[in-house]
């Protein structure tokens, strides 16, 4: 019987941090795996609450508090097996996901200040290790039907829905413009958070399993959505959000700014040595770096200019700390590498210079409720101007969905903001205004967590297995 003290005597260990000096200069993870011994000891300090907090934290609503215990007992299959049920991406979560506002930031042990458990770190060091000893989904008990699918994106939303569908025997096919699976997993985020290596072992596994991949390959430009309509029984659509958002400022197309994803792309492609032929590499070597934003993407721009030599980077975000999007252990490793930031500054124009630099003009902002609601909203008043010079600026505001040319052409109906409109009924979801159809991730909410596009690729995966054949045992509850 373990400990039940054990979260009293052991502190909570996500597993050692390459120092900043070193970590900074270089494009790998830098949270170190935990060993066996570290991770059962870690999981089990889980106090196995009877409503756990974590678990229904958790976009996917994994079954935390099972396989930390399965950890513990050093049942490492029957974790990854548990794992798997609830997530198709359980080693890419691990890494990407802000553990720290989702299943650790509603850990029980916070409440106590004896720090939560290390569920992200525990949850890579699952499938991770169970991948090297062997572990591979069963697939014995698979009955192959006849009914194949077209999956547009090979993001997390695109992934999850193909290994649902093929664990039930349907045909996966995942079509996407780019020369590796992933997405923005591959080409957005940045190796120091999420190693490539990592994403093509999970290719292998889902290849293994019956998926197929159509790499280079743009829907509209390449093949025509007819064409897949006539291959396949149903289309499911995970283009994600990558329309670039605008801040409607003076100076934002000036020479030496830059958009944040093509800039992040560019950066991976260097590293994976497949940047396109004419397609010029982007690097901050040696220039001072303004970074405009503050979620997530905003802090992979900051880290992936450090680490390419800028002289100087700051990050300017129109809130404060507190109330900034992004994950705070982003924030805090930024600032550990040597990222300044500047909270409560909204820019209002950017002025190329003699010589080839850039005047950022930024005004302060005060934070206040709306209409006596939580919602804060940024007010700026120019009577606090402040000019930052600089060689480029790097504008991360976000990114939304948009409707693609061909939309029209088979009725999908997109709402006002580009996201598509989709709809429900009995136990189909996530249905577009075309039968045929389905959509989920970014391409319905926006851009949003990795999590959640994995939890509605699978629910939409679900829903296409219903509509082909009505309401399945899930191969035995492995999906």
């Amino acid at each position: 019987m373990s400990d039940v003290f054990q979260f009293m005597k052991l502190s909570r260990n996500p597993g050692d941090k390459i120092e900043a000096s070193v970590r900074k200069i270089e494009f790998k993870e830098i949270y170190q795996p935990l060993h066996a011994v570290d991770a059962a000891d870690q999981a089990g300090r889980c106090l196995s609450c009877g409503n756990p907090y974590c678990e229904w934290q958790c976009p996917v609503h994994n079954y935390i508090p099972n396989w930390l215990k399965l950890v513990e007992e050093g049942r490492l299959f029957e974790a990854a097996e548990l794992s798997h049920q609830t997530n198709s991406l359980p080693e890419i979560c691990g890494r990407v996901c802000p553990q720290d506002r989702l299943c650790e930031g509603a850990c029980t042990l916070n409440q106590g200040g004896f720090g939560a458990v290390s569920i992200g770190s525990i949850e890579k060091y699952i499938t991770d290790e169970a991948f090297k000893a062997g572990w591979r989904p069963d697939m014995s008990k698979v009955v192959w039907t006849d009914k194949t699918v077209g999956i547009i994106g090979a993001g997390p939303a695109g992934l999850a829905c193909a290994d649902v569908l093929v664990r039930n025997g349907v045909k996966a096919v995942v079509y996407d413009r780019y020369e590796e699976i992933g997405g923005l997993l591959t080409f957005g985020i940045p190796e120091f958070k999420l190693e490539k290596s990592v994403i093509k072992r999970r290719r292998e596994v889902l290849e293994g399993m019956g998926v197929k991949f159509v790499l280079n390959t743009e829907v509209g430009k390449d093949v025509s959505i007819d064409t897949l309509l006539e291959r396949h029984d149903a289309v499911f659509m995970a283009m994600g959000a990558n329309k670039f958002i605008k801040g409607g400022f003076p100076g934002e197309g000036s020479p030496g700014v830059v958009e944040a994803l093509p800039y992040l792309v560019n950066n991976v492609r260097q590293s994976m040595g497949t940047l396109p032929n004419g397609v010029a590499p982007i690097s901050m070597k040696g220039k001072r770096v303004l970074v405009l934003g503050g979620g997530d993407t905003a802090m992979d721009c900051v880290r992936t200019a450090i680490r390419q030599g800028a002289k100087r980077v700051i990050c300017a975000y129109r809130r404060d700390e507190v109330n900034m999007p992004g994950s705070k252990r982003e924030v805090a490793n930024a600032k550990e590498e040597g990222v300044e930031f500047l909270w409560n500054r909204q820019p209002v124009a950017i002025e190329p210079m003699v010589g080839g630099t850039l005047a950022v003009k930024l005004v302060e902002t005060r934070l206040h409720k709306r209409n006596g609601t939580e919602q804060l909203l940024a007010e700026s008043f120019s009577a606090s101007e402040v000019l930052v010079e600089c060689e480029n600026v790097i504008i991360a505001f976000g990114f939304q969905a948009e409707a693609a040319e061909w939309f029209d052409q088979v009725g999908v109906v997109t709402l006002e903001n580009g996201r598509t409109m989709i709809s429900s009924s009995g136990n189909i979801n996530f249905q577009t205004s075309h039968t045929k159809i389905f959509a989920g991730g970014d391409q319905i909410r926006g851009a949003d967590l990795v999590v959640r596009a994995v939890f509605e690729g699978r629910e939409a995966g679900k829903s296409i297995l219903n509509l082909f054949q009505g309401d399945l045992d899930l191969c035995n509850g492995k999906s």
